[in-house]
């Protein structure tokens, strides 16, 4: 066999796996899930000579009750209901991407109007309140995590301007009291959580009433993986 008489340069095989992991954290599920999202990481921390940036990072989020012995998703397991957390998990991966450089977004919010939603974010979502909801107090988000199916559960990302400002995330759900009940009993999405900060994990998280009604309990048992 013939070898080609010239591979892509360094920069095209980076540029190439940012716009991959770009898709991937959009549409987790397709792309399959935390270990994919993983593995476009460490390809990207192989290219850039920073191997280990990965280690720290991981070690910041066990100290932030942020990882498990199955990555993030288990943190989110205690937290947020469903069998599924590609979405949730994909944000905070997403949080690593834009310190990296690497996140693309669909837009950002000036800083005056990032600072006013961290700032009443929580007192709003004292509420139930769903995707609508979401989309039209705050409007599009930076980044979808999830298709546009409002049968599907889905989180979105608010980013500002000022890259040192941390993302404000909503986690969505939408299921049916039975595992395997299809369709879900609800026309869009509930909201169930909003997420922000560098603190303790729980500490980041406000459950809305949905989301505490429908906290998982510690008899719950773990999904299949």
């Amino acid at each position: 066999m013939t070898p080609p008489t010239s591979l892509a340069t360094a920069e095209d095989i980076h540029g190439h796996l940012v716009d991959q992991l770009n898709l991937a954290l959009r549409r987790p599920g397709m792309y399959g899930g935390e270990l994919a999202v993983r593995i476009l990481l460490d390809h990207l921390l192989f290219v850039e000579r920073r191997p280990d940036a990965f280690a720290r990072q991981r070690q910041e989020w066990e100290e932030r009750g942020l990882w498990s012995a199955v990555g993030v998703s288990g943190a989110f397991r205690d937290v947020l209901p469903g069998r599924s957390h590609d979405c949730d998990v994909a944000s905070v991966y997403a949080e690593f991407a834009l310190r990296r450089g690497w996140l693309k977004p669909d837009r950002v919010l000036e800083k005056e109007d990032h600072d006013a939603l961290r700032g009443r974010v929580r007192r709003w979502a004292a509420e139930d309140r769903t995707w609508a909801d979401v989309t039209a107090e705050f409007g599009a988000p930076s980044v979808l995590f999830g298709g546009t199916n409002p049968l599907y559960g889905k989180t979105l990302g608010y980013l500002s301007e000022d890259p040192g400002q941390p993302m404000v995330v909503f986690h969505l759900w939408n299921g049916a009291a039975g595992a395997d009940t299809w369709p879900p009993e609800h026309e869009q999405p509930l909201l169930l959580a909003v997420r922000f900060g560098d603190g303790p994990f729980r500490r980041s998280v406000t459950l809305t009433p949905e989301g505490e009604r429908r906290k998982p309990t510690t008899a719950e048992p773990c999904p299949p993986r």
